[in-house]
């Protein structure tokens, strides 16, 4: 059997997601499906920011980086979705080379900014539990602009190097990718010339997206713990960790459904396992994280009922 037939990456001129599933009378249930999905995600992250910004009592840090994660949950899911639905309206499998480079960089930018901001928002509860008489000053409003000017910073670096670096990859004739986005260990599998570095970048940037974060949260929770069961009535201990209620769910559903692909032994990988693992954390969760962090919160409640009532409109 010859050697896969090798093309220079400047004449590859598109690649095949072939999404979901490759059933043509699955594809009107798939787009109706995804379509109301998207647009609750929207509409729901969209409303949250509005509110967070049009009410004073709101002018917070918690709420600050909440309204900052819900923009960039939307703009996360926006990175791939919509592709996937105008593949499936027009019955096409295609996206540009440009298009999937484009695509996969904003989407390492926004999942990599997504895990920045849930561990600075459980610094946060940690400050405010830990540290209640310090708060005004480790998270001015100063600290807080820094902290998610760094953020930004700290993914939009690996993020654009990671993608610069797929530039140089040169693919094979064969280029489908059984993802509805551009998935980058799946590009790499279609590589035909050298992807060591790239591979060491996509490990690098796991460790700096995800187990760096994901440390920092569970030294945050650990401390809390300790401050809440330090606390002698039950109704403060109550009180204080309800705060953190809907940080932790979040960080629980995002985290749980990135460690069901990532943390599973190489021998029960599969295709289907990991599109649906993506579609947790990439559609569902930022589809859910409104409805979490608004529905058991008394003030993000009060703040949606005056953004209604006062006649404004989204």
């Amino acid at each position: 059997m010859g050697k896969p037939r090798r093309v220079n990456q400047t004449s590859v001129s598109d690649f095949l997601l072939l999404g979901l599933s490759e059933q043509p009378q699955q594809q009107p249930l798939l787009f109706g499906i995804f379509l109301g999905m998207y647009l609750v995600t929207m509409v729901g992250n969209l409303l949250i920011v509005l509110a967070i910004s049009s009410d004073p009592h709101l002018h917070t840090p918690m709420y600050f980086f909440l309204a900052n994660l819900s923009l960039t949950d939307a703009c996360f899911t926006s990175a791939s979705i919509p592709k996937m639905l105008a593949n499936i309206h027009t019955r096409s499998q295609t996206i540009s080379y440009s298009g999937c480079l484009t695509q996969l960089y904003f989407l390492l930018m926004f999942g990599g900014l997504d895990n920045c901001l849930l561990a600075v928002m459980a610094y946060d509860r940690y400050v405010a539990i830990c540290q209640p008489l310090h708060y005004s000053t480790a998270m001015s409003p100063q600290l807080c602009a820094l902290m998610l000017g760094m953020c930004w910073v700290l993914t939009n670096c690996p993020a654009l190097m990671h993608t610069l670096l797929l530039t140089r990859v040169a693919f094979c004739a064969q280029k489908a990718i059984p993802h509805f986005y551009c998935d980058p260990s799946a590009l790499l599998k279609l590589a035909c010339s050298d992807t060591h570095i790239n591979e060491l970048m996509i490990i690098a940037m796991g460790l700096a997206f995800l187990t760096v974060p994901l440390a920092l949260i569970v030294f945050s929770y650990i401390r809390i713990s300790w401050a809440v069961f330090g606390i002698s009535s039950p109704g403060g201990r109550w009180k204080a960790f309800s705060t953190c209620g809907s940080h932790l769910t979040v960080v629980l559903l995002f985290y749980g459904s990135l460690m069901g692909v990532y943390l599973l032994p190489a021998s029960s990988y599969s295709p289907e396992r990991e599109r649906r693992a993506a579609t947790l954390y990439m559609v569902v969760i930022p589809m859910l994280n409104p409805f979490i962090y608004s529905l058991r919160n008394r003030d993000m409640k009060e703040a949606l009922g005056k953004l209604f009532g006062s006649g404004k409109t989204f």
